[in-house]
């Protein structure tokens, strides 16, 4: 499975491809396979997300889990506080944070 991430221009929040646009919420995210090219260089020339690139995850029953660290990092928001981010694991109910 390959999701793309990045970043939205607007705000600088981390944002997902959900198959039609972007979404702040990684159980949105949707396999954009063999198109992830297309549809990354498609994004980035409207100018809405910067920094977009695919990565590696696997399907899980509460939606994508990024193969790297650093992207679940990413998923998740602030490692420091994480219940203080609009993202925090718990409302989400992952167990895989780290």
């Amino acid at each position: 499975m390959k999701i793309l991430t990045g970043n939205d221009l607007k705000t600088g929040a981390v944002v997902w491809w959900d198959g039609q646009g972007w979404s702040l919420h990684i159980a949105d995210a949707a396999d954009a396979g063999e198109e992830a090219a297309e549809i990354l260089a498609r994004e980035e020339s409207a100018r809405r997300v910067n920094a977009a690139y695919a990565i590696a995850a696997e399907a899980t029953d509460g939606g994508p889990r990024p193969a790297h660290i650093k992207d679940r990092v990413r998923a998740l928001g602030p490692t420091v506080r994480p219940d203080l981010g609009y993202k925090a694991a718990e409302k989400n109910g992952w167990d895989w944070v780290i």
